[in-house]
């Protein structure tokens, strides 16, 4: 929070996003209160209000932000076989939802699965972000099979990628993930998808 010289307290909005988003990763959307939040900022409300909206807008703002699992499936167009792509797919993932640096799990994966009908619409935005997750993995899976196919196997990565982000939240080892990840590739490899 800064003091301008003869005018009120400002505060750095992309600041208050990050720090927006750590609670919001840590606790999710309904464990922080407008309090929570202010008080970490060092804001008042009526500065957070006037700079968010809303605490649904602030909490839409950290999830532009974030970059976690989506980012982590990025840049795996490079892989030659279905079956190198899975397992890159699979262990950015897993690198992603326990890197030591950030909150463990995913924050779009675990978030707001459910809520209070208050926050309903806020719940679907997110399903809707998780399903364009799925469908840039299907995009990413049609180099090798057939778009049914590609969005089964997508449909079925994104739970597992949802299962690793919880299990990670409950403190599953990096080597444990990596384990159920050798399975999935197995699975995936059994199947004849790769």
């Amino acid at each position: 929070m800064k003091t301008r010289r003869g005018g009120p307290r400002t505060f750095d909005r992309d600041e208050a996003i990050d720090i927006a988003m750590r609670l919001f990763w840590r606790h999710g959307y309904e464990g922080v209160s407008l309090n929570d939040l202010t008080a970490a900022i060092g804001v008042a409300p009526p500065s957070l209000y006037s700079a968010f909206g809303s605490k649904a807008g602030l909490y839409r703002e950290t999830l532009d932000r974030y970059l976690g699992l989506p980012r982590a499936l990025q840049n795996i167009k490079s892989t030659t076989t279905l079956q190198e792509t899975v397992e890159a797919m699979l262990h950015k993932a897993i690198d992603a939802v326990t890197d030591p640096a950030a909150e463990r799990g995913c924050m779009i994966s675990s978030g707001m699965i459910q809520c209070g009908p208050d926050h309903a619409e806020l719940a679907r935005e997110l399903a809707e972000r998780r399903n364009e997750m799925r469908d840039m993995i299907a995009e990413t899976l049609g180099r090798w099979l057939d778009p049914d196919r590609a969005i089964s196997l997508a449909r079925y990565l994104v739970a597992v990628l949802q299962g690793l982000s919880i299990q990670a939240r409950d403190g599953a080892s990096r080597q444990e993930l990596r384990q159920v990840s050798d399975e999935v590739i197995a699975g995936v490899k059994a199947r004849g998808f790769g």
